[in-house]
């Protein structure tokens, strides 16, 4: 079984390794041992801000300092660091194109027992709506740590999306590489694509292997950065296969299956279906059963994978 770690975990141990050899500042809206920032506080207590719960002052802030030439990470839970602070967001960081990365972890169905109010699963549709904001969710651990490092070397406003549930590790360290707006190919494939981004790569690659039981042969795509999007791979897989699914632990509406319906809209029209959150809010419960209830799991992208097919 592959090890699992969370998302969060690894851009904590990154910001740690990162901030020996560039000079950035980290801000929290006091969960800095959820979001993990607490690992870069205590290795540079100088560099790291505790802003208490008063997110839109944090991103004020964070955009002060970024003015100054000096890149910020800000972090908090995504309802509160995209959903409470999104004016500051779009007036203060987005609009003048400012050095802010917000990283928000417990994004997603997966924050579990804590509720619909805090399972955000608008927040890469808000994002990506915004004018100037490149839009980033890492697959695992491996992915995340790389992202960081990516978006630190990125001149101006990212969101990074993290999770607080722990999820394989998909992807191999030694040879992985990341640029921002490529997709990644896991699995080739013939019949069907399945566009994933975020925890949604291990269920598709899962569903990769069911589906072979059916006679299917499909391709998986780490679809990492939601904006901008790699245009060129959507196309050329969904002109190969004539078939695409969109696999995100998010609303159907605005995220990565809207994103891939648009590319395939104006360049190559091809039959697809969405898997994901479909317009309700979530419940209590653990991300497990969560995941299950909501088919965001290999059985769903199986399940609407073979209706799509006709099988």
């Amino acid at each position: 079984m592959a090890e699992k770690i969370a998302t969060r975990v690894a851009y904590g141990n990154a910001l740690a390794n990162l901030g020996e050899t560039n000079h950035f500042y980290v801000m929290d809206a006091d969960l800095s041992g959820s979001t993990q920032t607490a690992i870069f506080g205590k290795k540079f207590p100088e560099r790291f801000i505790n802003c208490g719960i008063a997110e839109a002052n944090m991103i004020s802030a964070a955009a002060g300092i970024a003015s100054t030439g000096v890149p910020v990470f800000c972090s908090s839970f995504a309802m509160f660091a995209c959903g409470r602070a999104y004016e500051q967001i779009r007036n203060s960081v987005a609009y003048p194109r400012l050095n802010v990365k917000i990283c928000a972890s417990h994004g997603g169905i997966t924050v579990g027992e804590d509720g619909p109010t805090h399972q955000y699963c608008e927040d890469l549709a808000i994002m990506r709506s915004t004018p100037n904001m490149v839009v980033v969710n890492p697959a695992d651990a491996t992915e995340a740590t790389a992202a960081v490092e990516a978006i630190l070397k990125y001149d101006g406003p990212v969101y990074c999306r993290l999770g607080r549930f722990a999820v394989p590790v998909v992807f191999d360290p030694a040879d992985f590489r990341f640029e921002l707006g490529k997709g990644n190919v896991i699995s080739d494939g013939k019949d069907v694509v399945i566009f994933a981004t975020g925890i949604m790569n291990a269920a598709a690659i899962e569903a990769r292997e069911l589906l072979k039981g059916h006679g299917v042969d499909a391709a998986v795509v780490d679809i990492h950065t939601i904006k901008p999007i790699d245009r060129e791979l959507i196309a050329s897989y969904a002109a190969k296969t004539g078939a695409v699914v969109t696999a995100e632990e998010h609303s159907i509406i605005g995220g990565l299956g809207s994103a891939v319906a648009e590319v395939l809209a104006e360049t190559v029209p091809t039959k697809m279906t969405r898997v994901g959150i479909e317009d309700v809010f979530g419940t209590s419960a653990s991300a497990e059963v969560l995941l299950d209830h909501y088919k965001l799991n290999a059985a769903g992208i199986v399940e609407k994978t073979l209706r799509l097919l006709g099988k």
